[in-house]
């Protein structure tokens, strides 16, 4: 069999024009539309369009601060680098690379893998921890995707993976090189580790999403590992509806931080990302920067391992059981419990005990 292996990603936009930011953001908002109350598929649109007006100008004005946003080339090489350590491994396998709300879009990436005649489908979110609207809506566009092509193709779906033990690894130790290579100590009583990780609405975890469960025991691992007990947790929100998000947001942390006499410094693990992006370069980097320095904070943020030489390993692993067509259970994955789909697997799911 000829597989072919999804990359699914986030997105976004290469120029940072008005036409490519307003229709990127109309996308995100009516891929959310169910957080508010619409009677009609018009009212979704409508709404979906104010919202995304109204955010434009504040986004346009991050991208062209950073210079554009360098998530398409990163995951681009990260699809690259799988497609070589799989061949390395002995599989002949394509990748491609499917956004959620920039091109290539999702349906582009299938609408590819279908055209090359290949006779299953991985879908691999390179999201580290699993999102409702992030993994499991990816998944779900690539087999609506895959169904609207009337292409009646096996689908294995990846969802939760951050509990990989080299993922786990690459995390911390790119913390802990940040570190000594800025001379901070961890363990100084001065040094605080805040992780800061991508908000959701609080809606997706009402409606059964361990999002937060899987933030919080993630954050616990790589702090034991850097021999960290005492650390900071805060979420980036985007609260461009006025519905509950997660909490506390990032902001407060570092607020509260500020007002502790016993903290000089932070050092900021942007715990979700595995690319640099718009809340890497922008919401961290300038924002967050600046809130802490008005606090008298020492500002410092660990970058996004994602050109780590051991991530092409990681997600090599991920996919290998569907393409060498071994057990995925002998990879420790199990049947997904945040999917209704039956052919989405995880590391997360509990181990049924007999």
């Amino acid at each position: 069999m000829t597989t072919g292996v999804v990359l699914l990603n986030f997105g976004e936009p290469a120029e940072p024009t008005r036409e490519n930011v307003v229709a990127y953001l109309e996308r995100i908002f009516l891929n959310n539309a169910s957080l508010e109350e619409a009677d009609t598929e018009e009212e979704k649109r409508e709404r979906a369009r104010q919202l995304a007006e109204r955010r434009a100008p504040g986004l346009i004005e991050e991208y062209e601060e950073i210079g554009g946003s360098p998530l398409d080339p990163q995951a681009k090489a990260q699809a690259d680098a799988l497609a070589d350590e799989l061949l390395d491994r002995g599989y002949d396998v394509e990748t491609y690379l499917g956004m959620q709300f920039t091109e290539p879009f999702i349906a582009d990436a299938v609408e590819a893998a279908h055209d090359d005649g290949v006779d299953q489908l991985v879908a691999l979110p390179i999201y580290p921890l699993c999102g409702a609207s992030t993994t499991i809506a990816a998944n779900e566009e690539l087999r609506n995707a895959a169904d609207d092509l009337d292409w009646d193709v096996p689908v294995a779906e990846i969802t939760g993976w951050h509990r990989h033990p080299q993922y786990n690894a690459i995390r911390a130790d790119n913390v802990r090189r940040f570190a000594d290579a800025h001379g901070v100590d961890l363990h100084d009583e001065g040094t605080e580790l805040v992780y800061s990780a991508h908000g959701t609405p609080r809606h997706y975890l009402n409606e059964g999403s361990r999002y937060d469960t899987y933030v919080e025991e993630f954050c616990e691992v790589v702090g034991r590992k850097l021999g960290v007990e005492d650390y900071s947790l805060g979420y980036q929100n985007h609260e461009n509806r006025d519905i509950p998000w997660t909490e506390p947001e990032v902001e407060e942390v570092v607020e509260e931080l500020g007002e502790d006499d016993s903290v000089e410094r932070i050092v900021v693990e942007p715990i979700s990302f595995m690319h640099e992006q718009s809340e890497t370069l922008s919401e961290l980097d300038d924002e967050l920067r600046e809130e802490a320095e008005a606090v008298g904070l020492d500002f410092y943020r660990v970058p996004v391992p994602h050109d780590d030489d051991r991530f092409r390993s990681v997600l090599g692993d991920l996919v290998e059981p569907f393409v060498g067509e071994f057990d995925p259970g002998y990879y420790q994955y199990r049947q997904c419990q945040c999917s209704d789909s039956p052919d989405a697997m995880c590391l997360n799911a509990p181990v049924e005990r007999i």
